[in-house]
């Protein structure tokens, strides 16, 4: 056992950086309470003093690489609801799963891998993941998407009660391409670099949720906000 001394605060954390990328390699389920202890060279009696449950140890974990404190996503939060913003939104989204850094890889690698997992064993982290997101993104994506509407940029959904789904099916293909590359050698043959999948999928996106092509061009090649995201998702 490690013998350093830490305060509770870095010992939680501790716990946390180990526990992560182990779930993210053996799922929720397939890990024990004992390779969380050794993995974070501790006892498994001051594994449960800090984390009494596994449920809890995720409940850490989803706190921390949830969308919480994205400094991205406050300047998102900033800028005002329009068809601007909602292209720049999409691009964002799109980019932070396709085409981000070799620093943003390694973060984003092991959060997919603990969705994945939580989808096919009790779902738990992935609905509040998921929960997070709703609560943090989606009022930023239907206020600009009603803003679209009304400028006539975007033919409305027949049913606006479900128009939060199309912030998920967007959701969905950037997520899809990313999991298809988290092999290291990607799965799925695309023809583009990332900066062109980029872009042909945020046009595919922004076309499914009824933006008309001439909104699409005048705001994906003219948007003054897109590079400020854009900065901050690489």
């Amino acid at each position: 056992m490690a013998n350093t001394r830490l305060d509770s605060d870095e010992r939680r954390q501790a716990i946390v950086d180990a526990a992560v990328p182990l779930f993210a390699r053996k799922g929720f389920a397939g890990t024990t309470t004992r390779e969380l202890a050794e993995t974070a060279g501790i006892s498994e009696a001051l594994l449960f003093r800090h984390f009494p449950s596994k449920q809890l140890l995720y409940r850490e974990i989803l706190q921390q690489v949830g969308c919480q404190g994205d400094p991205a996503l406050e300047q998102l939060a900033s800028l005002r609801a329009s068809t601007a913003t909602l292209v720049c939104m999409v691009r964002f989204m799109v980019r932070r799963f396709v085409a981000g850094s070799e620093i943003d890889r390694a973060d984003l690698d092991p959060r997919l891998r603990l969705v994945l997992h939580s989808c096919l064993e009790d779902g738990d982290y992935a609905r509040e993941l998921f929960d997070a997101v709703f609560a943090r993104v989606v009022p930023f994506f239907t206020a600009s998407l009603d803003a679209a509407v009304a400028a006539g940029d975007i033919v409305p959904p027949p049913d606006r009660t479900r128009s939060t789904d199309q912030f998920w099916f967007g959701h969905h293909i950037a997520t899809m391409i990313a999991i298809a590359a988290l092999p290291g050698r990607g799965c799925i043959p695309y023809a583009g670099e990332p900066e062109a999948l980029v872009e042909d999928a945020s046009r595919f996106i922004l076309r499914g949720i009824g933006m008309n092509d001439t909104a699409i061009t005048a705001h994906i090649t003219r948007n003054p906000d897109a590079s400020l995201l854009k900065a901050a998702a690489d």
